[in-house]
């Protein structure tokens, strides 16, 4: 696991959530309604961030117009980490602690002032994990991770950073390269993903709230998605209550494709908000 100086990471990352709010009203002078809009958009309000190769963590707060803010460390040292995720455990959008996953298999959950809590092991039989917010119809934040047959398998989040015994919500998805999604793209109130396949095709499962079967049938929603090596659901980086996408290409050029709501062309036309760099990242979070 990472060795996290003060043991609070927990509490930085929340702080820096409520940080983007508040950058974001200042410097677009967003209305009392706007901020309003956000608060009931079933979109997190995280920010990004990531861990670069170096294993230092960064974060970027969103300046509410699409754009990010320059870098501020969080922390070095992050070792061993195979997945990083933020989550929201009461809907109110903020941040309430971080899953790390570490390269030897067992998970960790860090919260407030607390010490990280192991929460789980054996985790290493995954190849990818996403943090799918309230995916399963409880309060508490939900965990989706595919393993190597491309069997998927959803953990209920207690609320605390412990999960339940996993429920296995499907097969066949070792041809999907890309899993995100963390919030409403479809304007239903429930959480969505999105997959992109080996052929470039990107995919939205709406979420259906219902643990036992998470997701609609798939629909295609775009093409041509293998120009990007990284994609991750990064919450409202817009401020306006929809949830957003970002793409890295292999250039280390980052877009922002920002949520429309609409289940039917759930993003609108790429925007690039990094010039280049950005392949310094490995982790995204």
């Amino acid at each position: 696991m990472a060795k996290i100086s003060g043991r609070r990471p927990g509490r930085a990352v929340t702080r820096l959530a409520a940080a983007a709010i508040t950058a974001a009203l200042v410097v677009t002078g967003a209305s009392a309604a706007s901020a309003s809009a956000a608060e009931v958009g079933d979109a997190p309000l995280f920010g990004l961030s990531g861990v670069d190769g170096s294993n230092n963590a960064y974060s970027y707060v969103p300046l509410g117009d699409g754009t990010l803010s320059p870098r501020t460390k969080i922390e070095g040292g992050w070792t061993g980490l195979a997945f990083v995720g933020q989550v929201d455990h009461n809907a109110d959008n903020l941040a309430d602690g971080r899953w790390q996953l570490g390269t030897s298999g067992n998970i960790w959950y860090y919260e407030g002032n607390e010490p990280g809590k192991k929460v789980g092991y054996g985790w290493d039989v995954y190849n990818t994990v996403v943090s799918v917010g309230q995916f399963g119809g409880a309060e508490g934040g939900d965990l989706l991770a595919r393993d190597t047959k491309g069997d998927v398998y959803l953990y209920l989040g207690y609320g605390d950073g412990r999960v339940t015994k996993r429920l296995k919500v499907g097969y066949g998805w070792d041809i999907y390269t890309q899993i995100a999604g963390n919030g409403d793209l479809s304007g239903d109130g429930k959480n969505d993903i999105v997959a992109r396949d080996k052929a470039g095709v990107l995919w939205l499962y709406k979420g259906t709230g219902d643990q036992k079967a998470p997701y609609e049938k798939r629909t295609k929603i775009g093409s041509g998605w293998n120009q990007y090596n990284a994609l991750f659901g990064a919450g409202d980086l817009t401020m306006d209550g929809i949830t957003d996408l970002v793409a890295r290409n292999t250039k280390g050029e980052l877009y922002l494709y920002r949520g429309t709501g609409d289940a039917a062309a759930p993003y609108k036309a790429k925007e690039l908000i990094g010039t280049s760099g950005w392949n310094t990242y490995r982790l995204f979070f």
